[in-house]
């Protein structure tokens, strides 16, 4: 079994800490995103279980094997960057099996191996080719091929995609899911993109200035995120953010003119600040003369629109609609929504009211 077990990891650049004793499980021949924004630690992290980054203090075990003072090329690991660091004088073939060739790997083996990730990653037409003569995302599958043919336990990807344009991005998010999915190995990708973890991860790890924030499924962190930083950053349009406040039973909401709301929740004390949050598809509007909330932008994606509105309390919020119900523009909207969809966020400690 080839799962990655992280006890207590912790990472120090001299007097800085800057990964703050991680525990972590991951299964064998699971499929793990790190994700969090720039300076988040993903990468870092990532790093030690490689062993590009010696572990401060803590432990880093891949199945049994305790590995946290290993060498990289003693883990079992194989690592994909964001450049690809193709030889640009060797083929394809000859790119893919190098590694294997300077560990004294017989001529017959290396090329069995090639010629089987080759058939995995669709690179049989390219395999005589020179990388100059190859796309960005064909250079990536070569990159994930020369992992692929050492055989390792556990494949680590380090925003492998973020060098590629947008219709690139959809292709090799495929390209890496079918991966997964044909040779079931243990895999750990990190991206800041969190349609690329949403889209990819078996389990997502939300990561902020080095500590885990909260690990899940993706659609459990979508649904039910135990803090305002997970909310916000989990789900394409963020969610929306409006200020409250607890009155009694009820939540008042400035934003649209002191409205009381039902709470789907235990409310705390009266007076505690709030955040509430709507996800842009919750939200509904309709004209409302005599309303100061307006259309600032719309953007139109085909099937779908959002309204990018702003309220008297100059919050932004983002309304998602689908067919023609997108609001009118240069007239007052009145903004609604549904109480069963709201989460209530303590505005204070940010963590979510239950």
């Amino acid at each position: 079994m080839s799962g990655v077990t992280l006890k207590n990891a912790i990472k120090r650049y001299g007097e800085t800490q800057v990964i703050h004793g991680i525990d972590l499980e991951i299964a064998h021949g699971e499929f793990c995103v790190f994700v969090g924004p720039s300076g988040c630690g993903k990468s870092t992290l990532l790093r030690m279980v490689a062993g590009l980054e010696a572990t401060s203090a803590g432990e880093i075990h891949i199945g049994a094997r305790d590995v946290t003072h290993a060498e990289p090329a003693d883990r079992g690991v194989a690592m994909v960057f964001q450049t690809y660091a193709l030889y640009p004088h060797m083929t394809v073939a000859e790119n893919m099996g190098f590694g294997l060739k300077m560990n004294g790997v017989p001529k017959t083996e290396i090329s069995k191996k090639v010629a089987e990730a080759s058939s995995i990653l669709q690179l049989d037409d390219y395999l005589a080719r020179k990388p100059k003569a190859l796309s960005g995302g064909q250079r990536q599958r070569v990159a994930i091929g020369r992992a692929i043919v050492r055989g390792p336990e556990v494949f680590l990807f380090d925003e492998p995609l973020s060098n590629l344009d947008a219709e690139l991005r959809v292709d090799m998010r495929v390209e890496i899911a079918r991966l997964h999915n044909e040779i079931g190995a243990t895999m750990i990708y990190v991206t800041h993109d969190q349609v690329e973890a949403m889209t990819l991860a078996d389990k997502i790890v939300v990561l902020r200035a080095g500590r885990i924030e909260q690990v899940g499924s993706p659609i459990a962190l979508y649904d039910d995120p135990d803090n305002k930083f997970v909310a916000g950053f989990i789900g394409s349009p963020a969610m929306n953010f409006l200020r409250g406040m607890v009155k009694g039973d009820k939540v008042s909401v400035p934003a649209l003119g002191e409205k009381l709301i039902d709470a789907p929740v235990t409310l705390p004390a009266d007076g505690t600040e709030v955040f509430i949050g709507l996800r842009p598809q919750h939200l509904h509007v309709a004209p409302q003369p005599d309303s100061p909330i307006t259309l600032d932008i719309r953007e139109h994606l085909g099937g779908v629109s959002y309204d990018y509105l702003t309220t008297p309390t100059r919050e932004r919020v983002i309304v998602e609609n689908r067919g023609d119900t997108s609001a009118p523009e240069n007239a007052g909207l009145k903004l609604d929504f549904e109480t069963a969809h709201v989460m209530l966020f303590d505005a204070k400690t940010e963590v979510r009211i239950r």
